[in-house]
């Protein structure tokens, strides 16, 4: 499929896509890298809507085009929410499943059910689409648009939320598939471009800055200029937290999970966990995808509905008690993609930071003057002052996550729990919040538990790791503790 971008550019309040020229061509597979600022769903849904569209400054060639993003897969929960079922049935909707996900964009038995065991679905070929981990809708969402038979695949962060194993087996995938399917892959980590890219194309907010073979990409000074800034960044960051900080006391234990449990019908998430986090300390949680390691945060959140029937303290307290879900959820502030994808209010940028303060998806509240005034702060520093007033669904992605963690830190929470904190974030963005996440621990501003897949992502100021290992048959995984001195 061939591509002519010529004096192309579109702007709106939370979006600028400007390329002056760019020549895709037939059987080219590119790859995009942006420095700051993110155009992979944007791009996706350019070249989805315009494909066989004439224009003067956007000419593509016949052929259909498909993307996976993270804002395709918002607009599928959003699609299965509408027709949830719960109210008229017996048991809870899950949602459509894999196979009829999948089935519905071929019609075709024998190729659907290829897809699902070329991307490791087989076992989770009947469950509903929102019982799913990430990484598993990532799988997922790749099934479906390999169903649809595109000559061109756009493929924004294929590896986010996967873990070691079906990262490295995704890589192998791709590059069989790039000998019959044309694909254009963004990255935001630069080890994660392509060997079997021909191109690549380097944004910077939204403009197309330079092209080169994949062979001058390996060597590019701009990695080395990125991490410089995104340090000045962080100090500028920290900055703002530290002209905030307070302290909370709680007696110990911060959080203790005894012979835990989550079972469901027909599945066992995972058994006899047994888990103490003290104060002071800091965690990470590691396992594969579809382990529970999502489950478990849920159950110290009180999102979960099985956080009552195991024998949880938090905060000192026996859950169950007496306290309150908001009681709790003062002290702790969140960064989840499930928490991404229920933020579907249409708040303003503004008012995604404020909400952090009462813990709410969107506002209901009137804040303080105080309180307005460190959310501009925030804005300010994250470089999204325009912004202020723009609705959240509006946002590119990155855009969108950046605020929910500044959501989660502007109450300065005694618990700060990080599912996965880095999706959808530019390179500038990831590195920005991570330098931030090691102050933040250095100095015990708030405790840290952290969810992250890779190992280039390990802060050095965690020293305390549970890790899900498989457990006996049909008891899904078991926890194992581990400190590093």
């Amino acid at each position: 499929m061939n591509i002519q971008f010529e004096q192309f550019k579109t702007v709106t309040t939370a979006f600028t896509l400007d390329i002056n020229s760019w020549c895709i061509k037939d059987r080219q597979s590119w790859g995009i890298f942006c420095t700051e600022g993110d155009i992979g769903s944007r791009l996706g849904d350019l070249l989805c809507s315009k494909a066989g569209g004439p224009s003067p400054h956007l000419q593509i060639s016949s052929g259909h085009i498909a993307q996976v993003s993270l804002a395709e897969q918002q607009r599928l929960l959003e699609s299965e929410l509408a027709d949830d079922d719960t109210d008229f049935m017996d048991r809870l909707d899950t949602g459509s499943s894999v196979y009829e996900l999948i089935y519905q964009q071929c019609h075709d038995e024998s190729l659907a059910l290829t897809l699902i065991n070329d991307l490791d679905l087989s076992h989770l070929r009947e469950s509903g689409f929102r019982v799913l981990s990430t990484g598993e809708t990532r799988r997922l969402m790749l099934a479906r648009a390999l169903a649809s038979k595109p000559a061109l695949l756009v493929l924004d962060e294929p590896y986010a939320g996967l873990d070691t194993q079906h990262r490295q087996t995704l890589a192998g995938y791709l590059q069989q598939l790039a000998n019959s399917v044309q694909m254009i892959v963004i990255i935001s980590r630069e080890e994660e471009m392509p060997d079997w890219i021909d191109n690549v194309a380097i944004f910077d907010q939204g403009k197309l800055e330079d092209t080169m073979p994949k062979r001058d990409w390996d060597n590019h000074p701009v990695i080395a200029q990125l991490k410089s800034l995104s340090q000045q960044r962080s100090q500028e960051m920290m900055a703002l937290i530290q002209r905030h900080k307070h302290s909370s006391d709680f007696s110990d234990p911060v959080f203790q999970l005894t012979n835990g449990k989550v079972a469901y019908t027909d599945k066992t998430i995972f058994t006899e966990v047994n888990w103490r986090i003290n104060k002071g300390e800091h965690w990470q949680v590691r396992g594969p995808n579809g382990c529970g390691k999502s489950t478990l945060l849920g159950l110290i959140f009180g999102d979960h509905p099985q956080c009552y029937s195991n024998n949880i303290q938090i905060f000192g307290k026996k859950r169950g008690s007496g306290e309150t879900i908001w009681e709790i959820k003062k002290h702790i502030g969140l960064v989840s993609s499930a928490l991404h994808l229920q933020y579907r209010v249409s708040c303003s940028a503004l008012e995604v930071i404020l909400s952090g303060f009462y813990d709410s998806i969107g506002l209901y509240q009137n804040p303080s003057k105080r309180e307005v005034s460190i959310a501009r702060e925030w804005l300010e520093i994250l470089h999204m002052t325009d912004l202020s007033d723009t609705s959240f669904r509006e946002l590119e992605y990155g855009q969108q996550r950046l605020l929910l963690i500044a959501r989660a830190i502007v109450k300065q929470p005694a618990f700060l729990i990080l599912d996965e904190p880095y999706q959808g974030l530019d390179f500038l963005g990831r590195k920005l919040v991570m330098n931030t996440l090691e102050l933040i621990a250095e100095e015990n501003l708030s405790q840290l538990l952290y969810v992250s897949h890779y190992q280039d992502d390990a802060l050095k100021s965690i020293k305390n790791y549970l890790d899900f290992v498989p457990a006996k048959e049909h008891e899904g995984y078991k926890a194992v503790i581990s400190q590093q001195s």
